[in-house]
């Protein structure tokens, strides 16, 4: 009896301490979690500056600019959809700075019947946000140029199609022509963790509570 109660103690503690060891480090990614949404929040929100001369992915992601210049009638379209109005199209127009840079605008969507629906070149200052989506996986399709249809917003793809820089504002709001603006925002972020320590907490005086009661059988067995 003493050896199978020696047994349990030990089997219970060491399962116990992992699980309770898990929660915790689940805890500690809720915080790691919470301080890189704060930081986008923040960076989203703050007043706009010029367009950095060579934009960099880990430094400016989310950061605001303005630019001035005007669209220069070229896009590339990315299938999406919209709870409210359906299958549509992301609108992403080259963009020509009063400097001469050709950069990438996020627009926003339009239903698909308005995918080719002529938007003419013209000047438009725009405020937005510098972004590098996460769209394109291994799993997502290569673009169709028979349809013209991008199924991500792969950047470099479209920056090689347009003639652009590999640098896309995503704008902040309307930049005319009945598109929708889809203003860059954290709701996408992922953040379970403290589900996820709950989770493990729970089977931790879940494991707890099965070696009592091995405990106990053990001792009833034996009296």
């Amino acid at each position: 009896m003493f050896r199978q109660m020696i047994f349990a103690v030990m089997l219970g503690a060491a399962g116990t301490g992992i699980l309770i060891g898990l929660g915790v480090w689940q805890l500690q990614r809720l915080q790691w979690k919470e301080a890189i949404i704060a930081g986008a929040e923040a960076m989203i929100a703050a007043d706009p500056i010029p367009l950095p001369a060579a934009p960099d992915a880990a430094q400016d992601r989310y950061r605001a600019v303005s630019v001035t210049g005007g669209f220069t009638g070229e896009e590339a379209h990315v299938l999406t959809s919209s709870r409210e109005a359906g299958p549509g199209f992301l609108v992403i127009a080259a963009y020509q700075t009063e400097d001469g840079r050709r950069i990438l605008i996020d627009r926003g969507f339009v239903p698909e019947t308005e995918k080719t629906t002529r938007r003419p070149a013209r000047p438009q200052a725009v405020t937005g946000n510098l972004n590098w989506p996460d769209d394109v996986t291994s799993s997502t399709p290569p673009y169709d140029s028979g349809r013209a249809i991008w199924y991500g917003r792969d950047v470099a793809g479209m920056a090689a199609l347009l003639g652009t820089e590999p640098v896309l504002v995503i704008a902040r709001s309307d930049t005319g022509d009945g598109i929708l603006s889809q203003p860059v925002t954290t709701a996408g972020f992922r953040n379970d963790h403290f589900q996820y320590a709950v989770t493990w907490f729970l089977l931790a005086a879940t494991w707890a509570g099965m070696t009592g009661l091995m405990l106990w059988r053990i001792r009833t067995r034996t009296v």
